[in-house]
């Protein structure tokens, strides 16, 4: 059974829009609990039903189990990627959550 930290993690998660990331350690500052690491259990853990691709790494890298996978969902959704596609450009992915 999830709790309330968990609750809140894919609650927030489900609210990024296609084409828009945050990173594990903005996801814990938003909800004032946890870090990163914490956030990051969640997902890993929890986070399959919600658009897990949306949450990556505050440099905008991919975790290895990211793999293909959301590479997919990137460019389905339009993600602006670095010029080498390794990772999410965070200066204009970056969800603005309070905008």
């Amino acid at each position: 059974m999830k709790d309330d930290f968990a609750d809140r993690v894919l609650d927030l998660v489900e609210q990024i829009p296609p084409g828009k990331v945050l990173s594990y350690g903005i996801i814990a500052e938003i909800l004032e609990e946890g870090g990163p690491r914490q956030v990051g259990r969640v997902m890993a853990l929890e986070g399959g039903a919600v658009a897990w691709w949306r949450v990556v790494r505050a440099d905008g890298s991919l975790p290895p189990s990211h793999g293909v996978g959301a590479q997919e969902h990137y460019a389905i959704e339009d993600t602006p990627m670095r010029n080498n596609g390794s990772a999410v450009d965070m200066k204009r992915a970056l969800w603005r959550f309070d905008d």
